[in-house]
């Protein structure tokens, strides 16, 4: 696992030492970051179940202004803030331990929300409705939402739009966005 390009390009990331965290493979980075590419320059993010926090540092790597990373565990906390240091990018970021689904009720004002929960449970459709609800997102914010290729995510309010799905074998990608309106 590294980061593909940007100011860390090339930095090798720390990876669990158990099967709790799976990260997303390069490939599946790779693709969602040409789907995304011109929405992270200046962005405000949010690496939510954050793991390892590649999909934020990335992020960071190629121009994002900000970036919080959320995670409940302990091990991903300290994964994500040594991934950081190695990375030179800990200025820019913030490593919260916290419920991913509770700290979502006091954020505001981002540009792209990375959802990629556990795939056994409903988190990620837990995360998406209470996006929408509390209205986190920046008009032209985008939630990038990893899956398993057969989830079914839940119907969008009029502001927001389904921009396209991508499937790479059992993974799906799918790329929400809040209409500019």
């Amino acid at each position: 696992m590294r980061v593909i390009t940007g100011s860390a390009r090339g930095r090798k990331l720390r990876e669990p030492s158990n099967y709790d965290i799976r990260p997303t493979t390069d490939k599946v980075k790779e693709s969602m970051f040409n789907i995304i590419q011109f929405s992270v320059p200046g962005a405000k993010v949010l690496d939510l179940f954050a793991g390892t926090g590649q999909l934020g540092i990335e992020a960071l790597s190629r121009g994002a202004e900000s970036c919080v990373f959320v995670d409940r565990s302990p091990e991903a906390a300290r994964i994500v803030a040594d991934n950081l240091r190695a990375t030179r990018l800990e200025a820019r970021a913030r490593v919260v331990r916290d419920d991913s689904l509770a700290y979502l009720e006091g954020a505001r004002g981002l540009d792209i929300v990375f959802l990629d929960p556990p795939y056994a449970d409903d988190s990620l459709e837990k995360a998406i409705n209470i996006i929408n609800r509390f209205d986190i997102l920046n008009k032209n914010g985008i939630m990038v939402c990893e899956s398993e290729d057969k989830k079914v995510l839940p119907e969008l309010p009029e502001d927001r739009y389904l921009r396209r799905e991508y499937v790479y074998g059992r993974i799906k990608l799918t790329i929400l966005e809040r209409l500019d309106t």
